[in-house]
């Protein structure tokens, strides 16, 4: 099976600071509300079917392809986001780090509850957000899970299934403890489209839509154009290799180079 899973966070305007988490790096992903109004307008002009919802990809009853929208963090605009999705009748992911419900810039329990009102799944992004999952010894690999897992389903009073990885590192042995929390769909930051399983849980891979992707790029990375996904693919091998050459440089160095482009006069 092959699914075009497009990866959101949050869209504002003016300071990027008010959604999400804050800084350089988590803005590069965050779109203006016109962009991201643009980017649905666009989808759904050139998609036929609406995009498809977890419990059909684990069944099958998608079809061999579909595409997905996913929202990641669970920042104040995500409520918004649902509500443009409701309008056109179409169903998202939107996956919540527990440990920043409530906080300023995140959604509270009451819009997690709205959002899952509106038909979107509710998933866990984590508990705490860690910066390096995969290097996480198994028992804070597992408890990241089971605590974020256990908060939305006493929240929800509903069984939470999916997941996606925070901060893009990935490896098997984080879907093994996703699956051992409950989870059996995990979304990761690697821009493939052919799912894999991992013991008990199925691995979907996503392309990340930024501030500057265009509402017709979205539009091929939906319908599954080969190109956008080669490229991507190519730039995420590249960052990989950085990332285990470089260890825990490569985050000192990526905050650096991003802090030093949204410098004013940077070009």
């Amino acid at each position: 099976m092959r699914t075009h899973a497009l990866m959101y966070h949050d869209f504002v305007d003016g300071d990027p600071d008010v959604s999400g988490f804050a800084g350089a790096g988590p803005a590069r992903y965050k779109l203006s509300t016109a962009r991201f109004r643009e980017h649905l307008d666009a989808l759904g002009e050139a998609l036929s079917d609406p995009p498809a919802v977890v419990d059909d990809l684990l069944t099958g009853d998608s079809g061999r392809t579909a595409w997905v929208l996913t929202f990641d963090d669970g920042g104040s605009t995500a409520l918004a986001a649902g509500e443009e999705l409701a309008r056109r009748q179409w169903v998202g992911h939107f996956f919540i780090t527990t440990g920043r419900i409530g906080e300023r810039g995140f959604l509270d329990t009451s819009e997690i509850i709205e959002l899952r009102r509106m038909g979107h799944i509710i998933g866990s992004h984590s508990a705490s957000h860690p910066s390096r999952m995969s290097s996480l010894p198994e028992r804070e690999l597992l408890d990241e899970w089971r605590r974020s897992v256990e908060s939305l389903t006493e929240l929800l009073g509903a069984e939470i299934r999916a997941a996606s990885l925070p901060g893009g590192y990935y490896t098997a042995r984080v879907a093994r403890a996703a699956a051992e929390a409950g989870i059996v769909a995990l979304f990761t930051s690697e821009p493939v489209r052919r799912t894999q399983t991992v013991g008990e849980c199925l691995v979907f891979g996503r392309l990340a839509v930024k501030a500057g992707t265009s509402a017709a790029a979205a539009s091929r990375i939906a319908a599954g154009d080969s190109r956008p996904w080669l490229q991507a693919w190519v730039g995420w091998n590249v960052r990989r290799l950085a990332k285990a050459l470089l260890g825990k440089r490569y985050e000192r160095i990526r905050a650096a180079v991003l802090a030093q482009r949204s410098q004013p006069g940077h070009h």
